[in-house]
């Protein structure tokens, strides 16, 4: 018998509401109310709320903006700390179809001007406690056509400036809790706006979408091992990556998140008591935070803390020394363009009965693919070829998938040339150690080229990390005759400690080869962002 096949036996389904619905992190918010009403949802100070309540506030904010003239894909900046508000921007503006623009609260006045003029932002909630250089920015655009509503954080109690034409909560109570909002109609449709540091230039408008938002927050669930209802402390900035989009993953799983305005040891030891906390993310800055904290400040947990790390790879000794202190820490990597972490140093439980100093090393990889990633390569500056799983043999990080931006606002020739050939090139150098497990060893324009050799700052800056007086540090290269370049090291030695520059250097001699040691050792506070990376242009400059 001869059977006769058709090639197109599939193309008679169609898309239809029945069986396809996009994806939106919106989504999770309606299902948890329901679920999980009486719930505490959001907390901060005084301040708590219930997921019933959350979804009535955002859906409330969600009315107020569409009466206000807020239309589709219309830009929303925000200028707030992690407070409710901001918790409750994260869906309340997507769900009136605007696009959110989270904005750096640590920016000068001029650059928060180009932000709102490049993401023609129709309105600005601003914290009265960032008025000065939001006044400023404002003055110096000179439109009239932006609304402009003041967060006025009561828990803080900070005197600040109102510059709008009413409060946030005035101006929720004008919405309607029966607001009938809707998903959007392609999950490819934009949701918030991220703008890049801007260390090289104007900051880069960083575009997300529905979709990718989505993917994330699931990602996140099953790569973290996240349990239904953790208690999370936001750490993380909402103003960067969206807070790594925690906010939707914790709505997810009808967690309790617990803002936090200023980020110490002793906020976070003190409400990792009061919560019960399970979770939280941060930057290599807090875990030396959490490391350095005075004895006093230290108090045992009452069970271990789960933290995901992410920025400059965090040298193996802070690492050692937070989880003896009852923190398990998670690394991951990831860019403003893919959302934030992309890649995860998921524990393998072959490790378990390794030495401390040995798990140390291998949780300061960077790791492998999440879920949500569909793959990770080293590519040979050189070659064009991946590089061999030696540990050693340096290349950029490229990666693609459903966590990468959908490009840069308004420059096609950036996008171009970020997500080239199929992926997107982070100009992360990195190496591949066996079983697909990466790590970063530097920023293509932080390596240092000494005598021909390829030196890697952040190898020094483990080193140095290691010798008890040192709190920081930082290695750009400096200048030299001979050599071209050589390293030269900043560091921010511990309260009450004291080095010098032999004393540094001669550590160095015992740990690294003699054409990477640091030449010159530079010692003061170092510069950083608001989300504790160090700025390490400033340092070239210096």
């Amino acid at each position: 018998m001869t059977f006769s096949y058709t090639t197109d036996k599939y193309d008679q389904f169609e898309k239809q509401a029945a069986n396809y619905v996009p994806l939106s992190p919106l989504s999770f918010l309606p299902r948890t109310a329901l679920m999980f009403a009486d719930k505490t949802s959001v907390i901060y100070g005084t301040r708590r709320y219930s997921w019933s309540q959350t979804y009535e506030r955002c859906k409330r904010l969600a009315s107020a903006l569409q009466k206000a003239g807020l239309q589709k894909h219309d830009t929303v900046a925000v200028m707030a700390a992690n407070t409710p508000e901001l918790v409750e921007c994260h869906f309340g503006v997507p769900m009136a179809g605007g696009v959110l623009n989270t904005i750096n609260v640590r920016l000068d006045a001029s650059t928060i001007a180009y932000i709102l003029n490049h993401g023609e932002a129709r309105f600005l909630l601003t914290d009265t406690g960032f008025a000065p250089a939001v006044k400023e920015a404002l003055a110096e655009i000179g439109r009239d056509d932006i609304t402009v509503i003041d967060i006025i954080d009561t828990e803080a109690q900070i005197d600040g400036e109102c510059l709008g034409r009413q409060d946030y909560e005035a101006f929720i109570a004008g919405g309607d809790a029966d607001f009938d909002w809707q998903l959007p109609s392609d999950e490819w449709d934009p949701i918030t706006l991220n703008y890049t540091s801007g260390t090289s230039g104007k900051p880069k408008g960083v575009v997300y979408h529905h979709r990718g938002s989505y993917l994330m927050s699931m990602g996140t669930v099953t790569d973290w091992n996240l349990p239904r209802h953790p208690s999370y402390l936001y750490t993380v900035p909402m103003f960067h990556c969206n807070g790594w989009g925690h906010a939707w993953t914790m709505t997810a799983l009808a967690g309790t998140i617990i803002c936090i305005r200023a980020i110490t040891a002793e906020a976070i030891y003190a409400l990792a008591h009061e919560h019960d906390i399970t979770h939280f993310g941060g930057a290599p800055i807090v875990l030396g935070m959490i490391v350095n904290a005075d004895e006093a400040v230290r108090k045992p947990l009452k069970h271990k803390v789960e933290v995901m790390t992410a920025g400059a790879p965090p040298p193996a000794a802070i690492l050692e020394a937070v989880e003896a202190l009852g923190f398990n820490v998670t690394q991951v990597y990831g860019l403003t363009e893919t959302y934030g972490h992309t890649i995860m140093c998921s524990w393998n439980s072959d490790w378990d009965d390794l030495d401390f100093a040995k798990k140390a090393d291998l949780k300061a990889r960077q790791g492998a693919a999440m879920v949500h990633t569909d793959n990770m390569r080293i590519v040979s500056l050189e070659t064009g070829e991946d590089v061999p799983a030696d540990g050693q043999t340096m290349g950029e990080i490229w990666i693609r998938g459903n966590t990468i931006m959908k490009g840069y606002l308004k420059d096609k020739d950036a996008t171009n040339a970020t997500l080239s050939e199929g992926w997107l090139r982070s100009g992360d150098l990195g190496v591949m150690h066996q079983g697909g497990y990466m790590e970063v060893k530097d920023r293509l324009k932080d390596i240092i080229i000494s005598g021909g050799e390829n030196i890697s700052s952040v190898e020094i800056e483990s080193v140095l990390h290691r010798h008890p007086a040192v709190a920081l540090a930082a290695v750009v290269a400096r200048k030299d005759e001979k050599w071209g370049e050589v390293p030269c090291a900043f560091v921010e030695l511990k309260d009450g400690a004291s080095a010098t520059e032999d004393e540094i250097i001669t550590f160095c001699r015992e740990h690294l080869a003699g054409f990477k040691r640091p030449k010159y050792v530079i010692f003061g506070t170092l510069p950083k962002t608001a989300t504790g990376k160090i700025q390490k242009f400033e340092l070239r400059n210096n």
